[in-house]
């Protein structure tokens, strides 16, 4: 994959969770992942770890798997984070990884006045066709 493939890429992948048209955003969505593809989400947020702990459970990774999963999945981060005008997600430089793989930065930045509101990183392993097959998401510091 060439850099400009890499930054296409990118910018396809972040276009999915700023998508405020909903038949757009589904089509986005079988465009880039795989029928099967999955994304876990490999540290949840403080209130789940909470609830595991309380009830001896290890921290459970999360994760959703399909087109209709990974539709609810984007459709409620749209929701909850870019639908209000309040934030947008922002891509970072898309960086080949070993074995394969993408790295790839992001960030969710108030549009009031460009702050970070928080970001991650996701490691995403592609099928032969270019399509998204494993979204491993490190959430970091979402307020």
């Amino acid at each position: 994959m060439s850099n400009n493939d890499l930054t296409h890429f990118a910018q396809r992948y972040m276009a999915q969770w700023n998508e405020s048209d909903a038949e757009l955003r589904r089509k986005l969505i079988h465009e880039i992942w795989a029928p099967t593809g999955a994304q876990t989400l490999v540290d949840p947020p403080v209130e789940i770890r909470e609830s595991a702990e309380q009830l001896n459970f290890a921290v459970p990774a999360l994760e959703v798997r399909g087109h209709d999963a990974m539709e609810a999945r984007v459709t409620r981060a749209y929701e909850m984070f870019v639908a209000s005008g309040e934030y947008l997600f922002e891509v970072g430089a898309a960086t080949r990884l070993p074995a394969g793989l993408i790295g790839l930065p992001w960030s969710m930045v108030a549009r009031a006045d460009g702050s970070v509101a928080g970001g991650g990183y996701e490691v995403i392993g592609l099928a032969p066709d270019g399509r998204i097959t494993s979204d491993h998401q490190f959430i970091e510091g979402v307020r």
